[in-house]
């Protein structure tokens, strides 16, 4: 609720000052259960402006407040205090009625249920009972109609003021829901990306501890290309940053063109053989839908950082795109070591079920653009296999 302002804090004054006087004259003239309506209202009005202490808390005794108020004027015109009927005091009960459904919606729009349902609860039943202080009813059966009958408002405000906080815990929970979601996409970026270069500085690191001793004249070498790699690695950060921003224009996507950049530096962080076969038409590649595109590179990224974790023995490692009809087909295939048991201790094991994340988030990124995925043993290696859906021939 907003914060009273300096004018608040004025009114929030002056009114009160105001309603004591006029609560001591209807008093005098009307009888003192009507003179509870005067109160009653106003503190509807005051919440209802946000003029009153924010916080569950203040509206918590605001509501009782009121209800307890009201309450007691009605019981208080069993003792005395008896509204005549036909009196023009009758019309500040309704307006008093008026005021507790105006509060049973502030209490089931803004509270928890487990707070909001005996508030609730309490305020319709003292609004509901108003009526029975003109006594202007015959028998048991005719008040409790009365009451009923009146009942209805706040009850129709209550359910109103409900759906509307139902509404916003909704919007609340999409929120969070998308906040969640973008995290894990950025998170998987980083995996998919950062960690493609902060592997080939590891490789070139750990070459360079090898050579230092015999030869020392190769570690300059070493270290210059992991400085670039180290350059790399911050350029894919600021393009994983960039691509948060609206799907409609992302300069940071990167698509079919950066795989041969993804191969040549794969190729120059280490010593195994890296072969590209990109045989793709002009016109099959302009029907390769831009998150398809991207994907597949995606895919190649992680199929080469996983080479490199996984089968650093691998003598070779070949990545082919290409146009299989109405298909995109990449594959990712490593030769393995002379071991044929050596693919089986990879980090998925091909149905999905197990193993890593990477390779397990690429099957969703695939499938979720309308494409298939395979991973597995391959001979002594491992191949990748994923196939994406191209779109019409353009005329």
């Amino acid at each position: 609720m907003r914060r009273p302002t300096a004018a608040g804090h004025v009114l929030g004054g002056a009114v009160p000052a105001a309603t004591v006087v006029a609560g001591a004259v209807i008093g005098f003239a009307e009888g003192w259960s009507v003179a509870v309506s005067v109160p009653v209202a106003l503190v509807a009005v005051l919440v209802g402006l946000g003029l009153w202490p924010t916080g569950q808390q203040g509206i918590l005794r605001a509501a009782a407040g009121a209800a307890l108020a009201s309450g007691g004027g009605t019981l208080a015109s069993y003792g005395g205090w008896t509204v005549e009927e036909g009196s023009p005091a009758g019309a500040l009960m309704m307006v008093e009625c008026v005021a507790l459904a105006g509060l049973v919606f502030v209490v089931a729009r803004l509270l928890p249920v487990h707070r909001a349902a005996p508030l609730g609860a309490l305020l319709t039943a003292a609004g509901a009972t108003v009526i029975l202080r003109g006594h202007a009813y015959h028998g048991f059966l005719e008040a409790v109609g009365q009451c009923a009958f009146l009942a209805l408002l706040p009850l129709t405000s209550g359910a109103v003021g409900r759906y509307l906080y139902v509404l916003h815990e909704r919007r609340v929970r999409s929120v969070q829901e998308a906040r969640r979601a973008q995290r894990l996409e950025l998170a998987r970026d980083l995996h998919d990306f950062v960690a493609h270069d902060v592997s080939g500085i590891v490789t070139l690191a750990q070459a360079a501890q090898v050579v230092f001793e015999r030869q020392p004249e190769q570690v300059l070498p070493l270290l210059r290309r992991i400085e670039e790699a180290g350059q790399q690695a911050l350029g894919a950060m600021d393009r994983t940053v960039h691509m948060l921003g609206d799907a409609d224009d992302r300069p940071g996507a990167y698509g079919l063109d950066d795989i041969r950049g993804t191969v040549d530096r794969f190729r120059a962080s280490g010593t195994m053989e890296a072969g590209l076969d990109l045989e793709l038409s002009p016109s099959e590649s302009a029907r390769v839908p831009r998150e398809a595109a991207g994907t597949a590179h995606r895919v190649v990224v992680e199929s080469l950082t996983n080479v490199r974790r996984h089968a650093p023995g691998a003598a070779s490692v070949r990545v082919t795109v290409r146009g299989a009809g109405p298909e995109l087909v990449v594959t990712v295939t490593d030769s393995g070591r002379e071991d044929p048991d050596s693919g089986q201790d990879r980090p998925w094991s091909g149905d999905g079920r197990r193993g890593g994340l990477g390779l397990v988030g690429l099957a969703e990124r695939v499938e979720a653009v309308g494409g298939s995925f395979t991973a597995g043993p391959h001979g002594c290696g491992w191949r990748v296999r994923a196939a994406f859906p191209l779109g019409a021939a353009e005329d």
